[in-house]
Order: structure tokens, then C-alpha cells, then sequence
């Protein structure tokens, strides 16, 4: 049976080979490039970012002066942020690969980010992703992402196939499980780390809550 991620990134990979689909994903989110810039000023040097798609971020913080590297497990996508990079004459260090097993070596990272990406499985997979965070992640190393909030329109939507975990339309771009929780088992995911903020979010569209967190490593 095909892993529930492969379908996420079967579809994502379709997304990036079009010019269209990229448009909404090139600019980088001015919260990862301040929380960033400010782990920078305080001596941080090298970043992790999962499920980097077209390169926004990675493009983004390796333009702040990191030592970057992006993972994703889409080709298309690598192939265009390496594309940028080398416009832009930016080190970048690509690579495809997966969130459940980080081709990074331990406490080798001092920020590392996950934009919109983690939430793709269930708890377990969740769960699997953060703790492969936790072992990249020096100590004292910032972690920045987001999480489905419970409050998301879609939360509830479609066939559940695992505890808080639904696949809306499996004959959509939403034909892979999505993880939606609250603020009590996120402190539960992320046990391992102590959270220093935490935000329940409405994106672009209405009814797209997300939890937006920052965390370092214990």
C-alpha cells in the first residue's frame, strides 16, 4: 500500500511543475523572516527547512546570511528553488528527502522550519516528524511552524481514518490525511520542547485556522 504521504507529495510535485500553481508560494511569510533574523543576531548559523517546496523560505533565509538546507520530497519543486538560487547567486543545499527521517545529522541545526508541512499524516506520523525535529535541532535550537487548528473549516470534513485525522476529497488535492488538533495535544506533541508563543491563526481563506508556534529545544 502507498504510504498516506506519498499522495502529498505526488501532488505537490504536480503543483510546482506549473507557473500558476507556484504564484501564491514564491513570497516568504514576514514572521519566519523576523523570527528568524532574530535567531540570527543571536548567533545561529545554520537551518532546516522541511518541506521547502519552491524555495521561498530556504531562498529567504539563506539571504539572511544562514547556511541553509532545504528538504522536500518533490523534484519539481527542488529543481525550480535551485533554479532561483543560482539567479539570485545563493548557496542552497537541496535535497530530496523525507520529514520522517531528516537526511540532517544530530543537533546539527540551530533553526529549523516546517511551514505548513507536519500535519500531512496523522498523530503518529506527527509525532514521528517532531521528534525527528528534536534530534536535528541543537539545544537551545529554535523550531518554527504550524499546525490545522481544530477550529478549521475542514476539520470534521470527509473520511476519517485515524483519531483527529481526515481525508477530505479523495479524488482532490485533498486526497491525503490531514492532522488537525488543539492547543492541549500540540503541548502533548511537543513535549520535548519548551514553547515560547503560540497563536490560533486565520489564513488567507476563510476558516483556515492554523496554529503558529515557536519552540526551543529542551
Amino acid at each position: 500500500m502507498q504510504h498516506p504521504l506519498a499522495t502529498a507529495v505526488a501532488e505537490w510535485d504536480r503543483r510546482w511543475q506549473a507557473e500558476e500553481s507556484r504564484a501564491d508560494w514564491l513570497e516568504p511569510e514576514p514572521e519566519v523572516l523576523a523570527a528568524a533574523g532574530e535567531q540570527l543576531r543571536a548567533g545561529a548559523k545554520v537551518a532546516l527547512d522541511i518541506g521547502c517546496g519552491v524555495g521561498r523560505h530556504a531562498l529567504a533565509l539563506a539571504g539572511l546570511g544562514y547556511q541553509v538546507t532545504g528538504i522536500d520530497g518533490s523534484d519539481s519543486g527542488i529543481a525550480f528553488a535551485a533554479a532561483e538560487a543560482g539567479k539570485r547567486g545563493l548557496a542552497l543545499d537541496l535535497r530530496n528527502g523525507s520529514m520522517l527521517e531528516l537526511p540532517v545529522e544530530d543537533a546539527s541545526c540551530d533553526y529549523v522550519l516546517a511551514w505548513n508541512v507536519i500535519y500531512h499524516g496523522d498523530r503518529t506520523v506527527v509525532e514521528r516528524c517532531v521528534a525527528e525535529i528534536a534530534r536535528v535541532l541543537k539545544p537551545g535550537g529554535l523550531y518554527q511552524g504550524t499546525m490545522l487548528s481544530k477550529r478549521n473549516g475542514n476539520f470534521g470534513r470527509g473520511r476519517e481514518v485515524a483519531p483527529d485525522t481526515f481525508v477530505i476529497d479523495e479524488m482532490s488535492d485533498k486526497a491525503h490525511p490531514h492532522f488537525y488538533c488543539d492547543a492541549r495535544a500540540l503541548v502533548e506533541i511537543f513535549g520535548a520542547f519548551e514553547l515560547l508563543t503560540l497563536s490560533d491563526r486565520q489564513h488567507a481563506k476563510p476558516g483556515s485556522w492554523h496554529w503558529h508556534l515557536t519552540a526551543v529545544r529542551r
